[in-house]
């Protein structure tokens, strides 16, 4: 195995350069992040100057720079798609990150491709298709078990293509790119980088009978994904880059949750020195943290694995979307305009601007934001007057659990500088060889070399004995610089006496010229190569389940063998009721109402069926339909009359081409 498939790289997201820049200092070995258009974020878009700008910080440390160019496109944007791709390319970035395979037929540059979640990479010959058509990267479905990894990594050459998989952030219920519920609703498209995130309403669960199963409840809302406990099983299933959600997320999230598993991993790292298997970070440098992360300290609707290590019972966030945050205390009175509390933890110390929330008795999070905070005579007590009238903060009483979700001496403390990442070098002091000039040589941990001399008259030191020590001690301030010491050599013929100013003067020249070669040997990874002739795709037909959204993706998959090609869903060919989410997971199982899961129980076996059941949201109703071979439910429904509308009268005000299959219907 090569060295670079020992590599792990952490891959931390950024919704601005300032936020990628604090990422790649806490310790991201890769930063992905939207360019100025055709992100799957859409209000997170950054101009070329400011990417330009975080490629250039990156690359001081080896880290790389992905651009998220992963939403599906009409024929009329790939020209603008196009030339972006070459302007990021010119700004210095890596990486684009690609759902839509028109892309692939049009003059793109020598950029290095990466297969979006969208694209849906479930399957080994899926997998194997993508690697086929030159993607060097793709980012597995995040519904695959370990064996399902494990399986698709077997099948892949890892000199040509590596896995990608999300261990941290929020879930999409949805298969990724197999969810257009937003689209049918309010016409914004989830592949086209605006959903309408339908999965994290309230819904009634209705049976066939018209019989209530759930009331209220965010049955599609999954818990935030975090898979701390298992990294070592996700790297020897073959993963190798390991991806942290939140493009939306602020600089508090990405310093917390980037620092968090850069010490899981680097401490992975040094669990396996020694090992058959060493491993190794993708880029350079060692980061300490002036802070311990913590996970729970940022936005989170609880915590799950998924299904990484199978189906489990609880990955549901069913009873709110928000932040329940953690345990603090509970009501011990309830005032006019305060509430008194005692916490859980004397030492606990509640802060002006903080966050609390309780469940009311309908199971619905109730915040309480403190406008101020008091302590009480007795240590763990409180008293704290909330921002919003305390009459109206239903069911609030006496020995209600109190949780806080936001600690303001957290979100302080993020505020200011958080971690040092330092590139190790190895300094030498030395003299030319007719000793009229002092030289000193740097060579950091990647085999970098920066080298300075500078002139200066031999004068032997007063203190002899201290004055190798002084010489150790100046020339070791790399101060602000990304550098710093790991040993320091001095080899001088004998103890002369250099001022302070030289050595800095040294010091300054080669960590310049140093950081210098250091970019000047940076190399982008290179494009994948397709297989020719072209490998055949696994399906010869595809639904609008494939996204194909221009001409060119449909020349791609034609060229690829694919027969017969329908439209995406956004193209408004779907007219009745179809699947608009496909899940792994189901209503039914986390409601025990699994066929599967009455297997063998005495008195049930054999009642209960996987029928359909009914969403139910105001006036809008979703089907659920239950495919039990593979453990999937599809949520079932059609395009709403105002959506198809709309569509027209954007295409009679603005020029818009897209792939058809048949001629565009005219206004309902």
């Amino acid at each position: 195995m090569s060295l670079l498939n020992h590599q792990l790289e952490l891959l931390a997201p950024a919704r601005d350069a300032d936020i990628g820049i604090e990422a790649i200092n806490h310790g991201a070995d890769a930063v992905y992040i939207g360019g100025p258009g055709f992100g799957a974020r859409a209000s997170a878009g950054n101009d070329l100057r400011d990417i330009e700008r975080l490629c250039r910080h990156a690359h001081r440390y080896g880290s790389r720079i992905f651009i998220t160019l992963n939403t599906i496109l009409r024929d009329d944007e790939l020209e603008p798609a196009r030339r972006m791709a070459w302007d990021v390319w010119n700004a210095g970035a890596d990486v684009l990150i690609v759902q839509d395979m028109g892309l692939l037929e049009i003059d793109l540059p020598p950029i290095q491709l990466h297969a979006s979640t969208q694209t849906d990479i479930r399957t080994v010959e899926k997998a194997r298709f993508l690697q086929d058509a030159g993607f060097s990267q793709m980012v597995l479905a995040r519904e695959l078990t370990l064996a399902q990894i494990r399986e698709i990594h077997g099948a892949l050459d890892a000199e040509r293509c590596k896995l990608e998989f999300f261990i941290h952030g929020a879930l999409c219920v949805a298969y990724s790119g197999q969810c257009f519920i937003s689209h049918a609703h309010t016409g914004r498209s989830a592949n086209r980088g605006d959903c309408s995130q339908a999965c994290r309403l309230p819904y009634h669960v209705v049976d066939g009978q018209g019989r209530f199963i759930a009331h209220d409840k965010h049955v599609l809302s999954m818990k935030d994904n975090n898979q701390s406990a298992n990294l070592a099983a996700l790297v020897d299933a073959g993963v190798r880059s390991f991806k942290i959600e939140g493009r939306y997320k602020d600089m508090g999230y990405v310093k917390n949750i980037t620092a968090h598993y850069r010490r899981l991993f680097d401490q992975l790292i040094e669990d396996r020195e020694g090992s058959d298997d060493p491993l190794a970070r993708a880029s350079s440098g060692r980061t300490t943290f002036t802070f311990t992360p913590d996970p729970d300290q940022n936005f989170n609707r609880e915590f799950t694995d998924y299904f990484v290590n199978g189906r489990q019972d609880d990955i549901g966030a069913f009873d709110t979307p928000k932040n329940p945050g953690q345990a603090i205390g509970w009501v011990t009175r309830v005032g006019a305009d305060w509430i008194e509390l005692e916490c859980s933890n004397a030492a606990a110390v509640l802060h002006n601007g903080d966050g609390l929330c309780y469940y009311d008795l309908h199971k619905e999070l109730v915040g309480v934001a403190i406008n101020r905070a008091e302590p009480l005579a007795t240590l763990g007590q409180w008293r704290v007057f909330p921002k919003d009238p305390v009459a109206g903060m239903r069911d609030l009483r006496k020995g209600t659990e109190i949780n806080r979700n936001r600690d303001m001496s957290w979100v302080r403390m993020l505020e200011k500088k958080s971690s040092d990442r330092r590139i190790g070098v190895w300094a030498v002091l030395g003299e030319t060889a007719d000793g009229f000039s002092l030289t000193l040589t740097l060579t950091d941990e990647d085999g970098h070399v920066g080298a300075a001399a500078a002139a200066h008259p031999r004068q032997p030191a007063r203190e002899p004995a201290r004055n190798e020590a002084g010489l150790r001690e100046q020339l070791g301030r790399f101060g602000a610089t990304i550098f710093e010491p790991l040993d320091i050599q001095v080899r001088l013929a004998q103890p002369w006496f250099v001022p302070a100013s030289v050595l800095n003067h040294l010091r300054r020249e080669a960590v310049d010229r140093l950081e210098a070669a250091r970019l000047a040997a940076y190399r982008r990874p290179a494009r994948g190569t397709p297989v020719e002739p072209p490998v055949p795709y696994p399906d010869d037909t595809l639904t609008y389940l494939a996204n194909v959204f221009n001409q060119k993706a449909h020349d791609f998959y034609r060229r690829h063998g694919v027969q017969v090609i329908d439209a995406a869903y956004e193209s408004h060919e779907e007219e009745g009721d179809v699947s608009l989410m496909i899940t792994k997971h189901c209503v039914r199982w986390s409601m025990s109402l699994c066929p599967k899961q009455a297997k063998g129980v005495i008195g049930v076996k054999g009642t209960v069926k996987a029928e359909p059941l009914q969403l139910v949201n105001g006036k809008e109703k979703l089907t659920l339909r239950f495919d039990c071979k593979p453990c999937e439910m599809h949520v079932v429904g059609r395009m709403k009359t105002s959506v198809k509308n709309q569509r027209a009268r954007e295409l009679a005000e603005v020029p818009m081409t897209f792939y058809r299959t048949r001629p565009q219907p005219t206004r309902a």
